[in-house]
């Protein structure tokens, strides 16, 4: 079995997420590191908050309260919410940690001693109503390149043109909106990432499966205008990693702290060092996932992030591992996504538009937006959330096909042959039939999943629940049962079997649900099935079980209306 490194895009830490950020990283990494699992692979989950920089000091200050006061809050309620989600990270860490703080510091210093960083005198923006220096996010202005009126001065998210903020049409303070701006001279360092185009270059090549909004983002950002540009790494804040060379004080950059977009992806490698402490494990149990002359050679290294923030994955982290110099292990494979919009629109915090997770999980247990937030991922193109659609999948794939499954075959049963698995009858062409599709089902879902194709995955895993709903109509034991029990016995037998079967195979999509109905079953073995024949004989005659309550249930339309309403937010 192999071993699977897996992260996901660490959320930021001002605020609870929407179920576009959901869907977007950390969701289907869950996925593919269940399913992982279930094979029998050896897993490490990571992800952790992002929690430095102006958002969280504005966080803090509107909330009224100590920026690291603040951010250990959130992170225990971001904490408390991905669990709610099953969200099943090996850890759950602190871009604020000790070992992110020391090991920024430490990659910095490698770079510096490679050449890799230049000191700038520079002029930033600085905004007399806010008093203070703007991070480049926090400057709008109309976009030079496309003439949208929000880009940022980091980057237009419409074009996705990397931006400086004095490219800016109109530029105006996105905290308060203030034009009264001045440009004063401060002094940063830089990151040649320029020099490392030809390196990048010939990595970013030799990735030949990486999915096609991946690799174009990329190359886009490589080879748009006059190349890969140099990237500032420090910011004038407070709050954040304070900038050294490892150990060493950096003389002239005093008061300074590293740009949160240089320490954040650090921090999926210190989070393995907070794995191991919070475990009582040593540097070489995390070093074996990290370090490819320490072991982690034979990893394969899975990231999951919206597309937003591919090109930081692609280019500036990847400069930051190959520039060290170190045997650091680069990413195999990164699964981008589109964005899911809400009802015609966008999410919107301010406007309170669209569902947040809190929120999600006080109307419905977890496993009815995981299924339908996965089924219908925004893989190829953004998709959209309506509340028709939700309500119609969750009705029509849960309720109607999965859960009237469990329940149908279990209640005959019960009522014709007693709480346990029937003896009698032999299997003939139609279970036969049966047994091939599955098969072939299983196999063909297995092989979305190890592509991480995502939507082809959940398509694949209902089509093997209607099998067994259309061998159900088609043999129709309650009518078999009148002329031949023993006939029906072994029909309602087969069916039987195939609800552990189903709880195991869907349990990366629904894992509260598969729990439940393998308790249900009385069935100890959740190993992933090695073929349907094996599957369909797991439960033997006799075999006792107890009838499932409710997998899932339907939404109502006045629910459907209602939350309509509830989560529609002010409109512009």
């Amino acid at each position: 079995m192999a071993r699977h490194l897996i992260t996901s895009a660490i959320p930021y830490i001002n605020g609870i997420k929407h179920l576009g950020n959901l869907v977007g990283s950390q969701l289907p990494a869950d996925l593919y590191a269940r399913y992982l699992r279930a094979r029998g692979h050896e897993v490490m989950f990571l992800c952790a908050t992002d929690e430095h920089g102006t958002p969280a000091e504005l966080a803090a200050a509107k909330a009224g309260k100590p920026v690291d006061e603040y951010c250990r809050e959130m992170h225990a309620v971001q904490s408390e919410i991905a669990d709610g989600f099953r969200l099943s990270f090996d850890h759950f860490g602190r871009s604020s940690s000790p070992q992110n703080h020391k090991l920024t510091q430490h990659f910095a210093g490698r770079l510096a001693d490679a050449g890799l960083i230049r000191e700038v005198a520079e002029k930033q923006v600085y905004s007399h109503a806010d008093k203070r220096f703007l991070p480049d996010r926090y400057i709008e202005g109309t976009c030079p390149n496309c003439g949208y009126d929000k880009a940022r001065g980091d980057q237009c998210e419409n074009c996705t043109k990397q931006l400086d903020p004095t490219d800016l049409i109109d530029p105006r303070s996105a905290i308060s909106g203030s034009t009264d701006l001045e440009v004063r001279e401060t002094k940063h360092l830089y990151l040649r990432q320029s020099q490392m185009r030809g390196k990048l270059q010939e990595w970013i090549d030799s990735k030949t499966d990486w999915p096609v909004l991946t690799t174009s983002i990329a190359k886009k950002w490589l080879n748009d205008g006059d190349g890969l540009q140099d990237r500032g790494i420090t910011r004038d804040l407070d709050w954040g990693i304070p900038v050294k060379k490892g150990d060493d004080d950096w003389p002239g950059m005093e008061g300074k702290v590293f740009y949160v977009w240089f320490d954040a992806p650090i921090e999926y490698i210190a989070c393995a060092g907070e794995w191991a402490e919070a475990n009582g494990k040593t540097d070489a149990d995390w070093e074996r996932w990290w370090r490819t002359d320490k072991g982690a050679d034979d990893v394969r290294y899975t990231q999951f992030m919206g597309k937003d923030n591919v090109p930081f994955h692609t280019l500036s982290f990847p400069s930051t591992i190959l520039g060290s110099g170190e045997d650091w292990k680069l990413v195999d494979y990164i699964k981008s996504f589109n964005y899911l919009n809400y009802d015609g629109g966008q999410f919107s915090t301010s406007q309170g538009r669209g569902v947040f997770m809190d929120q999600a999980l006080d109307i419905l247990p977890a496993d009815y937006w995981r299924w339908w937030l996965l089924s219908h991922a925004p893989e190829s193109s953004d998709s959209e959330f309506t509340w028709e659609n939700f309500q119609g999948s969750v009705n029509k794939d849960l309720a109607d096909v999965l859960g009237n499954f469990a329940s149908r075959v279990t209640k005959f049963c019960r009522s014709k042959f007693g709480e346990e698995v029937p003896a009698g009858g032999t299997p003939g062409d139609r279970e036969a039939q049966l047994v091939q599709d599955l098969e072939a089902g299983l196999r063909d879902y297995e092989a979305h999943m190890d592509a991480i194709d995502v939507r082809k995955s959940a398509a694949a895993l209902r089509a093997l629940w209607v099998m067994g709903n259309e061998y159900l109509q088609d043999v129709a034991p309650w009518t078999t049962f009148k002329e031949n029990p023993d006939a029906a016995a072994m029909q309602i037998r087969m069916a039987l079997n195939l609800i552990p079967f189903y709880a195991v195979i869907s349990s990366p999509f629904i894992p509260d649900a598969s729990a439940q109905l393998l308790t249900a079953m009385r069935s100890t073995d959740g190993r992933w099935p090695e073929s349907a024949e094996q599957a369909l004989s797991a439960l033997p005659a006799g075999h006792a079980f107890s009838v499932p309550d409710v997998t899932f249930r339907k939404i109502t339309d006045d629910e459907r209306s209602d939350w309509q309403v509830r989560f529609a937010g002010t409109r512009t």
